[in-house]
């Protein structure tokens, strides 16, 4: 399957392919130098089957999780570069999850002012979200993704084979992000949900969650407007995962809690939380709503005074409410997660 993010001279294809981790010569130059961006948690093999199609192929391996994303790794990499005397010519080829994906993209678009990077990510919430739509980003003092930029790949390869070698955990993790596609802009994935074995389905379930992210990008490449809707459920569930998920949830985790209080339908509500039962997602946490309301006063999305919250009725539907930032502390300890 193929899709095609359609930005002008940004435009770059997405292939969904059985296998196309050993074909990736395929669809990109490998006649040069590469730099292989991983981590401890992608299976070696993945990584020796890249450099095994690059004659000028090199690898660096990162530690797994979101410390990654950080000025020391970040620095790390940038002098990796320099060292193999990497031009604008050359490229980085991001194998792994998100957070890969985001350092990856991050050293890509600072180093030489740009260099070109595939995305080749290798987890269920990368292929459904994350390797797409051209935001790369680090941490900083534990708030996530707050130094960053808009870069998008000249690639994404997508091998489904590689979800098999994933813990449940992460398998899991990946799928809240096709459930807040199907709840936002597309009813038929929540439906999807209820009535498939998801491994099964999975193939689907990608294809119709980047359909989603491809759609929403395509209008609004900078989140001006309707791009902030894929902020369903980020906002509470960010300053969540900064608190204590960088270090205890993933990131797929908090976002279910994050979506929860967002929901304004009681029957929809209860459709999510049977669905969260089905994938073993817990729906709620405590959590101390100053420490989370002192990251949340961080956020991107803060603007002014003001603070823009997704919110759903109806699936299929999503609309954006600003909530004044001085309310913020109080919205926080009234609002009721379940």
């Amino acid at each position: 399957m193929k899709l095609t993010v359609n930005l002008q001279e940004k435009s770059y294809d997405i292939i969904i392919e059985h296998g196309v981790l050993s074909r990736v010569g395929e669809y990109a130059n490998l006649n040069r130098k590469v730099l292989v961006i991983s981590d401890d948690g992608v299976p070696k093999q993945y990584v020796d089957t890249l450099l095994s199609q690059c004659p000028q192929g090199y690898a660096h391996i990162v530690k797994q999780g979101e410390g990654a994303k950080s000025f020391p790794v970040y620095q790390e990499l940038c002098q990796k570069l320099l060292d193999l005397n990497f031009s604008r010519t050359d490229c980085i080829l991001a194998l792994g999850g998100g957070v890969i994906g985001d350092l990856s993209g991050f050293v890509a678009s600072t180093y030489l002012r740009g260099i070109e990077f595939i995305g080749i990510p290798t987890t269920t919430l990368s292929q459904i979200d994350s390797s797409i739509g051209g935001k790369v980003a680090i941490n900083l003092d534990d708030v996530k993704n707050i130094i960053g930029n808009f870069y998008h790949p000249s690639a994404v390869l997508i091998d489904p084979d590689t979800l098999k070698t994933l813990p449940e955990r992460h398998f899991v993790n990946g799928l809240v992000e096709a459930l807040k596609a199907g709840l936002i802009y597309d009813a038929s994935l929540l439906t999807l949900f209820e009535t498939c074995d998801p491994k099964t389905a999975i193939d689907q379930i990608i294809y119709q969650s980047l359909q989603v992210k491809k759609a929403v990008v395509e209008q609004d490449e900078k989140e001006q407007n309707l791009r902030k809707i894929l902020n369903f459920g980020h906002t509470l569930g960010h300053g969540i995962e900064s608190v204590y998920g960088l270090k205890d949830l993933l990131h797929g985790e908090c976002v279910a809690i994050g979506m929860i209080p967002m929901l304004e339908d009681d029957a929809l509500k209860q459709r999510v939380l049977q669905i969260y039962q089905k994938l073993g997602l817990q729906s709620d946490i405590a959590y101390d709503p100053d420490d989370v309301y002192a990251v949340m006063k961080k956020d991107k999305k803060v603007q002014g005074d003001f603070i823009t919250v997704v919110k759903v009725k109806e699936a299929g539907h999503a609309r954006l409410e600003k909530i004044p930032t001085p309310d913020l502390h109080q919205y926080l300890k009234s609002i009721n997660p379940i």
